[in-house]
């Protein structure tokens, strides 16, 4: 990556925990647990931070090694590691935790702030609870009470939640952050993009910084594409399959559950139909399960004043899992054949289509990220969502309800989105007038209508219409609220 961007409120946190550890007192000592998908660029984010922080640290990278050989290894970074006692390693083989963390005990200093940060901790972590244990007992005795900050870093969700759950040792010895992809106003600055065009670049990276490494500044989608899909070995073609190799089960079903759900099949109907009888009924409810467990997928209902419990539809959280599945796995063979430019053109024959579907999630977190206000609303809103009947024969891109989770008390807005090349014209708001009022909970007086499009407005529109374009949406993915419209 040129340069290191984002993160802002990530580094501020680090940087806050390290300043209470430098405070001192009886127990300066803090832990923290960092989780987040793969190649979300945690470690690239945590070595940031060491970097400058410029205290004393060890930064050891645990991988799947038998707790013996993983010891061995610790033992041998901390020799190598900026810690004062670093030296008490050399020709040491410890042959449990408890004396490992022993010896960091003694070379962590007394009297200034270090750092100790393991990284892929889920891989040290065991049936007995060996490793957790232990480090549960040296925190206590003797890593709290000196001016260090613990960090476990991690990939596994489940895993880092479970380190952290209320059986195990561990408990509630740690502060928890999660780390997100870079935004898409990560990439406008990052990249040097306008805002429409940095929102296509993260549809097609999800903001997984190895990929957006990868995008030529200043370039649209077709030049990143030309170039990543005539590789076979391009961040683009293979992270997608590394990713879900370690987080996805190996059984089959898994995978063909989650690629039917990334062709477009979304409602359990639909995608026991496409799977053919291949899959039981039974199994793709229990994948269907697994997979929003893992965070994989989301399931999400009709947004209304009315409960909509057996109404679902499941999708891909990651934007760049959702273009891979629609357009790169498909297509391994002819990348690997060395005809990624007719891949690229199957990409871009389908497009515009699947970018309209795809900046939907985009477009409804920049709108709760804006406040009240902006949006004309007469209440505080607590939710983004959409809304469609069972048989889909009518749907609204937006709604906005006053509540957490479906259904909502009142509706404060629906709206419309038009990510194409032409405005959002008066047809298309009639269209919203006509769909949003079949919304249960829809008020012709108090509803605000919210008109959302790429390329502009063409038009008169009443004063109750709120419009937003690609700024004001990066613009509130950055922080701002949005200039009014």
């Amino acid at each position: 990556m040129r340069t290191f961007v984002g993160r802002h409120d990530e580094l501020d946190e680090l940087a806050r925990l390290l300043a209470k550890v430098a405070g001192g007192g009886d127990r300066p000592g803090r832990a923290l647990l960092m989780r987040g998908r793969r190649r979300v660029g945690k470690s690239r984010l945590v070595q940031q931070f060491v970097d400058t922080a410029g205290v004393p640290t060890l930064f050891f990278t645990a991988d799947r090694h038998p707790a013996p050989v993983a010891m061995r290894l610790l033992a041998a970074e901390a020799s190598r590691s900026t810690l004062p006692g670093a030296d008490l390693f050399d020709g040491q083989s410890p042959s449990t935790w408890d004396a490992v963390f022993r010896l960091l005990a003694a070379a962590l200093p007394t009297d200034a702030p270090s750092l100790l940060v393991i990284d892929e901790i889920p891989y040290l972590m065991d049936e007995g609870m060996v490793f957790e244990g232990a480090l549960q007992r040296a925190w206590d005795r003797d890593l709290s009470r000196l001016p260090v900050l613990l960090i476990g870093v991690g990939s596994s969700l489940s895993m880092m939640e479970r380190i952290n759950a209320h059986d195990r040792p561990f408990h509630k010895r740690a502060t928890l952050m999660r780390v997100e992809a870079l935004t898409a106003a990560d990439l406008a600055d990052m990249l040097g993009l306008p805002p429409a065009d940095a929102i296509d670049a993260y549809l097609v990276t999800g903001g997984l910084p190895l990929l957006c490494a990868d995008w030529p500044e200043g370039a649209g989608v077709h030049d990143y594409l030309l170039d990543s899909l005539q590789h076979p070995t391009s961040p683009l073609v293979v992270s997608a399959e590394l990713s879900l190799d370690a987080e996805v089960d190996n059984d089959r079903s898994s995978r063909a559950v989650l690629t039917t759900i990334g062709q477009g099949q979304m409602e359990p109907a639909q995608i026991v139909a496409a799977l053919g009888g291949t899959v039981p009924v039974a199994t793709v409810h229990r994948r269907l399960e697994e997979l929003l467990g893992l965070g994989v997928v989301t399931k999400d209902q009709p947004l209304s004043t009315k409960a909509a419990t057996r109404v679902v539809r499941y999708s891909i959280r990651d934007p760049y899992l959702l273009f891979w599945l629609r357009f790169v796995e498909p297509s391994i063979a002819l990348i690997d054949r060395g005809r990624g430019r007719d891949v690229l053109a199957a990409v871009e024959a389908a497009w515009s289509t699947w970018r309209g579907r795809a900046v939907e999630p985009v477009v409804r977190d920049a709108l709760l990220r804006m406040d009240a206000a902006r949006l004309g609303l007469s209440a505080t809103h607590q939710t983004v969502g959409a809304w469609w009947t069972r048989t889909n024969s009518a749907e609204v891109d937006i709604v906005v309800g006053d509540r957490p989770q479906a259904p909502a008390k009142h509706v404060l807005g629906v709206g419309s989105i038009k990510w194409t090349s032409t405005p959002f014209d008066e047809r298309r708001l009639q269209a919203l007038s006509v769909t949003g009022s079949q919304v249960p909970g829809f008020d012709p007086v108090s509803t605000v209508l919210l008109a959302v499009s790429r390329n502009g407005f063409r038009g008169s529109f009443p004063d109750r219409v709120r419009t937003f374009g690609p700024d004001d949406l990066v613009d509130a993915i950055r922080g701002g609220s949005g200039s009014p419209g």
